[in-house]
């Protein structure tokens, strides 16, 4: 028999502690840290000298996830057009924004596998032909393209892009990253938060913008697309 006293504790208090605690255990299956190591030797010279000496690991459950290095500061978009659904119009479509080492074969925003390697990010948006309706909240995404075959960091058109991205995934579809703002709340950068619908993991940083404001991004690292 307990020797504690009996207290009425309500039940809307004893869910909010459980809907906490189930909170807190998933965030600590996911975090984002700096990773003090160079663009890997897999890029081309061109493309290693443009990318920040330093990057980003994405670890999970079962360990590594991504190693992410951005941009020691993106062009800026000539034309930044203010287009509905498009959330960074500073970044021109084609722009190389990073690159993404893959430790295992994992699967992008539309579940497409993609082999353990080293790809380049670059920046697209989905197309506005109703093919893509609903993917998500907004048309920003990455385009990964495996690295020897994107050795000039210049900016690519659309379409270029496009194919590039295609040998990544060996089929008719380029692969898809969802690109995001990040969470308004200050935090210190790089860190990854959870979002329920969907059941999505993103990695947030900052990336320097030429001659502008430095962007704060999130990139879908864990998740599907709703028709994935």
């Amino acid at each position: 028999m307990s020797l504690l006293p009996r207290r009425n504790v309500p039940l809307g208090f004893l869910l909010a502690l459980l809907a906490g605690c189930a909170g807190s255990a998933r965030a600590q299956g996911y975090k984002a840290e700096p990773l003090n190591e160079p663009p890997p030797q897999e890029l081309s010279a061109a493309v290693r000298d443009a990318l920040a000496p330093a990057g980003i690991r994405v670890t999970g459950p079962n360990g590594p996830l991504c190693d992410l290095w951005f941009r020691k500061a993106l062009p800026a978009n000539p034309n930044p057009a203010q287009d509905i659904g498009v959330a960074f119009p500073q970044v021109a479509e084609g722009t190389l924004v990073g690159v993404m080492r893959l430790p295992a074969a994992t699967k992008d925003y539309r579940r497409q596998e993609i082999k353990t390697g080293v790809y380049t990010l670059r920046d697209a948006r989905t197309p506005q032909n109703g093919n893509h309706l609903g993917v998500a909240p907004q048309r920003d995404f990455l385009l990964a393209s495996p690295a020897a075959a994107d050795p000039d960091p210049a900016s690519l058109t659309f379409d270029q892009t496009v194919a590039l991205s295609k040998k990544a995934t060996g089929a008719n579809h380029p692969s898809v990253w969802s690109l995001s703002p990040a969470e308004d709340n200050p935090k210190a950068l790089p860190s990854v938060f959870h979002v329920d619908d969907g059941d999505l993991w993103l990695v947030e940083f900052q990336v320097p913008v030429a001659g502008g404001a430095p962007l704060k991004m999130a990139l879908v690292v864990v998740g599907y697309a709703p028709e994935a």
